[in-house]
């Protein structure tokens, strides 16, 4: 009789033990592991993409926390891990609101995950304003927007897991604004110091997003010293590449060659779009041996490339036809591939259209770069995630996600135009 109520203790013990395993294995599949910037780019399980929320033609007009939780809960159906943001301006409280957003969804599901990658503006002396502008000398308001980018990364941690210095601040087109290296080499170490300091996380990444050209993958006139101890002082590389705005100023892999003209009409835009990635892939190249031959060898991931749908400008139907949502949806599908596979992060351009990019004219280009539309209607490239059910339940405005065009592919080819051959372009030159 005591060895049986022996056994029976024992038996009763081991299903105690063995329930409260299975409890605790639940209890710690809720949170979920602590991943670093390290962890999160370049691998494909934790896709990336440029957010602004924005509805309106003015960002004086928030997007609230409730419309920017349904969009991070739509670009978090279709596999998106990582949100790039621009700026951490005092009157546009866009990035803290993302993060406040996200955090509520955490709370919301322990399990969910997000991560943002926080940008930082900085501009030159009189950016914007009617006064000369000064490229030699940066604006006394950098100065906030980096201590602002600390308070928000000191805040969220376990949200923020890179601040990027500058957008496209070194390139030289950037003409209402645009900074020395200098300037933004002095910010990069500024918060690396901090790191070393532990007066930020220690794991956080510091980069600058910027134009491949201004990370040495094309003139020398920015191959300077500030740029080189700049690659020396960053994390990793986040560089732009942008085949589409190159369809009108760089056409010649556009043209479509001699050998592709017994193809089909699609086959012929689907070599087009190739060509278009090919460009892509050289552009990173170029920063990679610029990179290397001043001995260095840190991770370059891709903070910007995107396709517009819509444009009547210089790559519209009367441009570089370059611009549909057919040939969007192949690039992004054909960027996404490569960039997987390699190994590289893309933070494609950009999750929604925003109006206020280009207000004046409902038709420009830079209005018309996101994979769905305000309304929330999934663009071509998505399609086929609409279909697998994946927005189900979820709303935009109020609005269901639903297909552009109805989904009638035939419809959206009828707005679809060829490129122009290689004599066109050569004609053109």
């Amino acid at each position: 009789m005591a060895n049986k109520v022996i056994i029976l203790f024992v038996l009763i013990t081991l299903s105690m033990m063995s329930c409260n395993g299975i409890k605790e294995d639940k209890q710690s599949n809720k949170t979920p592991k602590k991943v670093t910037a390290k962890d999160i780019l370049g691998n494909p399980d934790y896709l990336a993409i440029s957010y602004g929320g924005y509805r309106q033609k003015a960002r004086d007009s928030q997007p609230s926390i409730k419309e920017l939780k349904d969009d991070i809960k739509i670009l978090s159906a279709m596999g998106i891990k990582v949100l790039r943001t621009y700026n951490v301006q005092p009157k546009l409280p866009h990035a803290s609101n993302i993060l406040e957003a996200i955090t509520e969804l955490k709370k919301e599901d322990p399990t969910f995950e997000m991560y943002v990658m926080l940008g930082a503006w900085i501009d030159c002396l009189n950016a914007w304003t009617d006064l000369p502008v000064n490229h030699d000398v940066e604006s006394p308001q950098n100065e906030g927007e980096i201590a602002r980018a600390v308070a928000l990364a000191n805040q969220y941690p376990d949200i923020v897991k890179v601040i990027a210095v500058g957008n496209e601040a070194m390139v030289k087109w950037a003409t209402s604004y645009f900074v020395q290296p200098d300037v933004i080499l002095k910010w990069v170490n500024h918060l690396q110091a901090l790191k070393t300091s532990g007066k930020l996380p220690k794991d956080l990444w510091i980069t600058s997003s910027d134009d491949f050209a201004s990370w040495g993958g094309a003139d020398d006139f920015y191959k300077v010293e500030d740029l080189e101890n700049i690659i020396k002082s960053v994390d990793y590389i986040s560089m732009h590449t942008y085949p589409y705005h190159n369809t009108h100023y760089n056409p010649e892999f556009w043209g479509i060659p001699e050998t592709d003209f017994q193809l089909s009409e699609e086959e012929k835009i689907n070599n087009s779009i190739k060509r278009a990635i090919k460009f892509s892939q050289r552009q990173v190249d170029s920063v990679t041996n610029y990179m290397k031959s001043l001995g260095v060898n840190k991770p370059i991931h891709i903070g910007e490339s995107g396709w517009a749908s819509v444009s009547k400008g210089f790559y519209g139907d009367n441009g570089s036809r370059a611009t549909d949502e057919y040939k969007q949806g192949l690039y992004y599908k054909l960027m996404r591939e490569w960039t997987n596979k390699a190994g590289i992060s893309c933070f494609y351009f950009e999750a929604f259209n925003e109006q206020w990019k280009d207000a004046l004219h409902p038709n420009g280009s830079e209005n018309h770069f996101g994979l769905f539309t305000i309304e929330g209607k999934a663009k071509y490239p998505l399609w086929d995630l609409v279909d697998l059910g994946v927005f189900k339940g979820l709303t935009r405005n109020g609005n269901p996600i639903t297909k552009t065009y109805n989904g009638d592919k035939n419809e959206l080819m009828e707005t679809v135009k060829i490129p122009p051959t290689i004599h066109e372009v050569m004609a053109h030159q």
